[in-house]
């Protein structure tokens, strides 16, 4: 569900309004809680969204029916923020409900900080759950606010310097009455009348007058290595840079992304013969959406590159991992927008999913294709995504699914390991690690590199 349905409900008349809370499904942007529900209990649900992209709570409602509070009552809820640190910004609304009493909708804005409960919990947005922080994973998120907080600045510009036929078009979408009450209401206007850096990179025509490496760089190559040098395998023409706004740099990254992508000539899903790209346009798309949308654009040293190899694509991306999670368990990262102004507007627009499923959807489409699962690599402040065109190790060996994630960090890592470096990066014992290193070494999977069955210093690397 997107915010603009939630927005749209609260614009009914009360009797449909409420009726409308009551049957809307709960997710990322919109909880219910029952009128029974201890204002301090609030601070949970106000800091996990305030953590996250923000979302609307609905206030009076329990199993499938409704709850009507007093104004005492209703005035006991509008305090609650008080129970957050720093205090979570809320905008109430009050919606009558028939014969007496009303329902209260909070609208959370997105914190500019981490928020956390009067006892010092931090808690986070994800899905239909408000998920408790563990220390680490709330330094992550801290570290990640940054950014956040970034976006929202004001730019030394004013509104109409941004592309007037872009606001229009967003205007429509979401069927807001004034442009510049859209821009506020997504936090994306400043009290002063500035756009914010998330409005310039959104709607401005060339973002790059302000912040010169926002842009996508897309490279193709003639084999499965760069080369340098005499050896550089870059094709002539094959490096251009994509500037303009977020979403025109996806739209033209996309196209030419198709044009240069690898195919094979095989019966198409129409019943004719034609190209197929060797790696399925729903992943690469999925992963460059994530990247343009969720680099770091506080980090103005480095660019979003797409590289296009014979046997892969690489997409390397500003800022590392978003939000808590280990890269090398990328399908149990959880869904956390390092940009969230710039991921709700995109989400509005089409262009990004609002579940956050990008990362399940990646490794549903290769799956499905027989391909290697998509790998993520993070160092030097930032993230990699390679996608092989590979055919799936466990398919074509019946290899077990710790022998494949064995494969799979070697291959992400790009470099002979140890036993132990090995065992570390899969999350399994060193007996274990070497067992299957060597039934992968009599599979011809795998090389071993050593100077005695007992040298320390022994390596393991991909054939």
């Amino acid at each position: 569900m997107l915010v603009r349905e939630i927005e749209s409900v609260l614009s009914l008349p009360p009797d449909e309004a409420v009726a409308r809370l009551l049957s809307l499904p709960e997710g990322q942007w919109f909880d219910r809680k029952s009128a029974r529900t201890n204002p301090v209990g609030l601070a949970p649900a106000l800091v996990a969204m305030a953590n996250a992209e923000g979302g609307y709570i609905a206030i009076g409602f329990s199993a499938g029916s409704v709850e009507p509070m007093t104004p005492r009552r209703i005035n006991e809820f509008r305090q609650a923020a008080q129970f957050t640190e720093p205090p979570v910004r809320i905008t109430p609304s009050e919606i009558p409900v028939a014969g007496s009493g009303a329902v209260l909708v909070l609208r959370v804005e997105p914190g500019r900080h981490v928020h956390t409960t009067a006892a010092g919990d931090a808690y986070l947005r994800i899905g239909d759950i408000s998920k408790k922080l563990g220390y680490a994973q709330r330094q992550q998120l801290e570290l990640d606010k940054e950014p956040a907080v970034f976006e929202g600045l004001p730019v030394p510009r004013k509104l109409p310097a941004l592309n007037q036929g872009a606001l229009a078009e967003y205007q429509r979408t979401i069927g807001s009455s004034t442009i510049e009450g859209m821009l506020r209401a997504r936090d994306l206007l400043t009290e002063g009348e500035e756009p914010t850096v998330a409005a310039w990179l959104l709607f401005a025509d060339r973002p790059q007058s302000l912040y010169p490496e926002a842009y996508v760089r897309v490279l193709r190559y003639t084999g499965t290595v760069r080369g340098v040098g005499r050896d550089l395998q870059l094709y002539d023409h094959g490096d251009v840079r994509l500037e303009g706004s977020i979403p025109e740099q996806i739209r033209q990254a996309e196209k030419i992304i198709d044009q240069w992508i690898p195919k094979r000539r095989a019966l198409r899903d129409d019943g004719r013969f034609g190209p197929i790209p060797l790696i399925p346009a729903d992943a690469w798309l999925e992963g460059l959406v994530n990247a343009v949308i969720h680099r770091s654009y506080a980090w103005a040293g480095d660019h979003i590159r797409v590289e296009i190899f014979l046997d892969r694509i690489e997409i390397t991306s500003p800022g590392g991992l978003a939000g808590p999670g280990d890269h090398r368990r990328p399908l149990d990262i959880k869904r956390y927008a390092r940009n969230p102004r710039i991921a709700r507007v995109c989400a509005e627009l089409g262009i990004a999913q609002e579940l956050g499923e990008g990362i399940q959807r990646m490794f549903s489409v290769m799956r499905q294709a027989n391909l290697d699962d998509p790998i993520y690599r993070v160092e030097d402040n930032q993230i990699r995504l390679t996608l092989y065109a590979s055919r799936l190790p466990s398919e074509a060996t019946g290899l077990s699914a710790t022998a494949t994630r064995i494969v799979d960090v070697l291959r992400q890592a790009d470099q002979p390991l140890g036993t132990g470096q090995v065992a570390s990066l899969a999350s399994i014992s060193a007996i274990t690690a070497n067992k299957h290193l060597k039934q992968l070494r009599d599979g011809g999977l795998v090389e071993w590199e050593g100077t005695s069955p007992r040298d320390p210093q022994a390596t393991w690397r991909l054939k």
